[in-house]
């Protein structure tokens, strides 16, 4: 009988920065560019370590965040690259993205990138006004971002990405407006708009809480929100998933895998995973991550993880809930029910009938939000979470 490949997608963290961002709260340091040959090291090591337990496995998706893993020399990416393929199955035309920044990445290090096989590249624009860039500790330019994208493409990259942040203080809709219009004069095939928020123990955070800085009052974010919406379904972009929009054939295949329940490898300081219905997380310093690496018994399959475990029903459902509906598509009750054993009426009815009435969610069939429910996602996963834990 002839076995089927199960799907796997590997996640590689790259913690390194030449700046942290005030608003930034991701495991990314700065000032480590020493340890960058003794982490790769590690990460391959971490890699050779997981094979054993990846028998069976086919990789779909490669992905390195961060931090920058733009920063790091084009040769350690590639070098971490053919780890992988060591170590698993890795499909004929898998998707490897990466992240990396506008202004340092130059047109040799682009194309060794394309070369070592990274098909999809992500550019942290965040803005093209300059006085928002400062504002985030950004130190590209608003031009730096046009010259890096046409780099990019020179290099061959399939699809590029830029991510852009809404709901700045002070910002107002003309000027989200022209960010919006110059990331897609550019030609890039997919936009990642997020709203800032401001993230306990930042930078930020300690200037909101002295005042130093005001926060975009909720219906600007929203507004916001909704420019976005229209100008770029009329430029040709589908949105997707609730801060994703992409033009034909350039939707994010790695994240698609966390928003639809599948498994993957977590690898690298702080590094998150996910298989077989276990989360497991990594050391999160990267010192710490190459020592626990080096250290590591023979045969440890997860030589770098600090806490693994299972979640219980209701936290299960409220995951797959909640991540779901990010998806613009929704799903079919039925899947839900495949999942958990339990029909979806029977976990979150009363939610989702209140839900229905106050136009947030649509029934027809499939279960998905509305245009006005996509601005109320956290409100909903509100009501789930205190519904499945009462």
């Amino acid at each position: 009988m002839k076995v089927v490949p199960r799907p796997l997608s590997v996640y590689i963290h790259i913690p390194f920065c030449t700046v942290k961002c005030g608003y930034c709260d991701f495991n990314a340091y700065a000032g480590l560019e020493s340890l960058h040959e003794s982490y790769r090291d590690a990460i391959v090591a971490e890699l050779r370590a997981c094979a054993p337990a990846l028998d069976g496995y086919t990789v779909g998706t490669i992905a390195f965040g961060g931090g920058t893993p733009g920063e790091v020399p084009a040769g350690d990416i590639a070098t971490i690259i053919a780890a992988v393929r060591d170590a698993a199955a890795v499909a004929e035309g898998a998707e490897i993205s990466l992240e990396a920044n506008p202004g340092t990445t130059d047109a040799c290090g682009l194309a060794a990138l394309h070369r070592a096989g990274v098909t999809r590249i992500s550019f942290g624009a965040q803005s093209f006004d300059a006085e928002q860039l400062r504002f985030l500790d950004r130190i590209h330019s608003p031009e730096a971002i046009g010259a890096t994208v046409r780099l990019a493409r020179a290099a061959g990259f399939e699809s590029i990405n830029l991510d852009l942040i809404y709901g700045l203080p002070g910002q107002d809709l003309a000027s989200w407006q022209h960010t919006l219009e110059q990331a897609v004069a550019l030609g890039t095939d997919h936009l990642s708009c997020y709203a800032l928020t401001v993230e306990d123990g930042t930078p930020l955070a300690r200037r909101v809480d002295r005042e130093e800085v005001i926060p975009a009052a909720p219906d600007t974010v929203a507004d916001h929100y909704e420019l976005a919406t229209s100008l770029l379904a009329a430029a040709g972009f589908r949105q997707y998933e609730i801060s994703n929009w992409a033009r034909p054939g350039h939707q994010s295949r790695h994240n698609r895998v966390y928003w639809t329940d599948g498994d993957y490898l977590g690898i690298g300081a702080g590094a998150h995973g996910y298989m077989a219905g276990e989360r497991y997380e990594n050391a999160a310093h990267p010192r710490l991550y190459i020592e626990q690496v080096r250290a590591a018994a023979p045969g440890n399959t997860r030589p770098a993880m600090v806490n693994a475990y299972r979640p219980d029903d209701a936290t299960a459902m409220f995951d797959w809930l909640t991540l779901r509906l990010r998806l613009l598509e929704g799903f079919d009750p039925a899947e839900f029910e495949r999942r958990f054993g339990r029909s979806i009426d029977s976990v979150a009815g009363p939610v989702f009938d209140d839900c229905e009435a106050a136009g947030v969610i649509l029934r027809d069939g499939l279960i998905r939000l509305t245009r006005r429910g996509r601005l109320l996602h956290g409100e909903l996963s509100v009501r789930l979470l205190a519904h499945l834990r009462p």
